[in-house]
């Protein structure tokens, strides 16, 4: 099969218990922005959406991230363990220096080093867990 019949990735849709502050993550680590509607309530105000289901785009209104809401989701326990990760983001950079610039604020937004293979000579790398345990991949590519 060499053409999808009209089909298109729109997003990637992430479980978690706490939708909002997870698309506070990424959209804090991404430079994305809520699709409208999805923004943040008022100060005192109830936050219905950010109980069920948000959406980050680009600036330019492309999809990107969903986040959905479910009772109860069993972190990922990649490398070990019993969990395994299913599903991982990959996010790039173009140099060490920055690779080492993102670590800083991964690690400021709420992102835990899983594992560090920043001095691999072929494919530095790290890989963390996201505030919901979601692992995911920053490497120099």
């Amino acid at each position: 099969m060499t053409d999808a019949p009209g089909l298109r990735l729109c997003q990637v849709v992430l479980d978690c218990t706490d939708a909002r502050a997870l698309a506070e993550f990424y959209r804090a680590l991404l430079g994305l922005v809520y699709r409208p509607g999805d923004e943040p309530p008022a100060a005192g105000e109830p936050d219905e959406r950010g109980r069920d289901w948000l959406v980050l785009r680009t600036a330019q209104g492309t999809p990107q991230l969903a986040f959905q809401q479910v009772d109860r989701l069993p972190e990922a326990t990649w490398p070990q363990g019993e969990v395994p990760q299913q599903l991982h983001l990959d996010l790039t950079v173009p140099s060490v220096g920055e690779l080492d610039r993102q670590h800083e604020r991964v690690s400021a937004l709420g992102g835990r080093l899983l594992l560090d293979r920043s001095n691999d000579p072929d494919e530095p790398l790290r890989v963390y867990a996201d505030p919901a345990g979601h692992p995911f991949c920053v490497f120099v590519g």
